[in-house]
């Protein structure tokens, strides 16, 4: 029994050992499961990754931190601080930022109209359309491009115009270089280019050398064609401030004409005219039917806003804009209401200036003498001057306060007030 009783008290004691090691080794797997999940959150709760939701501090909410660092939180001092800050520089800031953008549109715009100017010049080329010697000239800038519109038939009234209001010779030569004032009549070619009407065209030009040949056929249908490739032919060939159409059976001052279009010279797109509105004609047969009425609402509407036909002057970049999208823009009719429509749609200055419409004596002698001189005369009922070869002499020779062109002085305009000359001392 006493064996019995050491052997079992043996057993008992090795029992209690073995439990008593794996409970130890428990004990130290569990301690070091313990850091180990402790170190894995706490890992986990301190790098936490910038979201991007969250916006940063702007410029002002920085200031305002270091406004309260430096002052407190009272918010008296808070207020007094931010009061200091300059609105003036504030201004300056802006003031710089905008002249920076117009700096930058304006480039932008000669890029584009130099862009024209070479693609016009290229598709002249291209289209074996004659090309002027002035192309050489295009680096200058002018004043203003004179287009006188002519036909075949016209010569008669070429030359009242070249005796009475268009400089020739050696005082042409000098408006050009003195003045910046370029004056052409305008013409396309026949329908069988190179026959007679051409060939006389040509001998003239020879002769005057005052013409201005367009890739285009002449037809009187076909006026809303001939002025758009005027604008853009004379953009490619001369870099002016403004380009002027006029008919030759209109008398026009061209002094006048040049101190008119300098008040307006630093004003951008800009559309100078007699301004009206007249009805919209769909009865066939008349004169200016307008087969595209039906564009213009219900019968008996009126044409927006545009300058009469007789005489008009746009501005540099609408020229451009013209050069630039002359494939697209749409021909009405009547040529005079087709530019108005192609200015209808962008941001275009209209100026209305009655001195472009002006009557024929008496009436321009009238307004003469009230200090109102003409810029252009011609009588509404002819659309033109009535019997213009013969008449024109007649209001060149009025007393209607013309001024030399020679003495145009456009580096004081529109301070200097100019002395009156006929331009008949030309």
């Amino acid at each position: 029994m006493t064996t019995k009783m050491k052997g079992g008290g043996g057993g008992g004691e090795h029992s209690s050992s073995s439990r008593s090691s794996a409970s130890r080794r428990w004990t130290l797997l569990l301690c070091l499961g313990s850091f180990c999940a402790g170190m894995f959150f706490t890992d986990r709760m301190w790098n936490i990754p910038e979201s991007r939701d969250i916006s940063r501090p702007s410029v002002t909410e920085a200031e305002r931190l270091k406004l309260i660092s430096e002052g407190g939180c009272n918010p008296k001092s808070l207020y007094q601080k931010e009061v200091k800050r300059d609105p003036q520089a504030l201004l300056g800031q802006v003031s710089n930022t905008r002249n920076a953008l117009q700096t930058l549109d304006k480039t932008i715009s000669s890029l584009e109209m130099e862009l024209a100017a070479a693609r016009s010049v290229q598709e002249s080329l291209t289209n074996g359309a004659p090309v002027s010697d002035d192309m050489g000239k295009k680096k200058r800038r002018y004043l203003m491009v004179v287009g006188i519109n002519t036909a075949f038939s016209s010569r008669k009234r070429r030359d009242s115009v070249r005796a009475t209001w268009m400089p020739q010779g050696e005082k042409r030569r000098r408006l050009e270089e003195e003045k910046g004032i370029i004056i052409r009549f305008v013409i396309g070619h026949s329908a069988t280019a190179g026959g007679i009407l051409d060939r006389a065209i040509e001998a003239e030009d020879r002769k005057h050398g005052d013409f201005l040949r367009l890739d285009h056929v002449e037809g009187y249908l076909e006026l809303s064609g001939k002025t758009k490739t005027y604008f853009a032919t004379a953009f490619s060939m001369w870099d002016a401030d403004f380009y002027v159409k006029v008919d030759d059976d209109v008398h026009v001052n061209i002094a006048t004409l040049g101190e008119t279009l300098v008040r307006h010279r630093k004003k951008p797109r800009v559309y100078i005219g007699c301004m009206k509105s007249g009805p919209v004609l769909y009865q066939k047969g008349v004169r200016y039917h307008e087969p595209e009425y039906w564009k213009f609402g219900e019968n008996g509407n009126k044409y927006f806003r545009h300058a009469t036909g007789q005489i008009y002057a746009i501005s540099r970049d609408l020229a451009s804009y013209i050069s630039i999208n002359q494939h697209v823009l749409h021909k009405y009719a009547n040529e005079d209401v087709s530019l108005g429509a192609w200015f209808i749609g962008i941001d275009v200055k209209h100026i209305d200036d009655r001195r472009l419409c002006c009557g024929t004596p008496p009436d321009c002698e009238w307004k003469a003498q009230a200090g109102n001189i003409c810029v252009a005369s011609f009588d509404w009922t002819c659309s033109g001057i009535c019997r213009s070869a013969d008449r024109l002499k007649e209001v060149y020779g009025s007393k209607s306060g013309e001024l030399s062109p020679l003495t145009l002085d456009l580096a004081c305009l529109p301070v200097v007030k100019l002395t009156m000359i006929e331009s008949k001392q030309l």
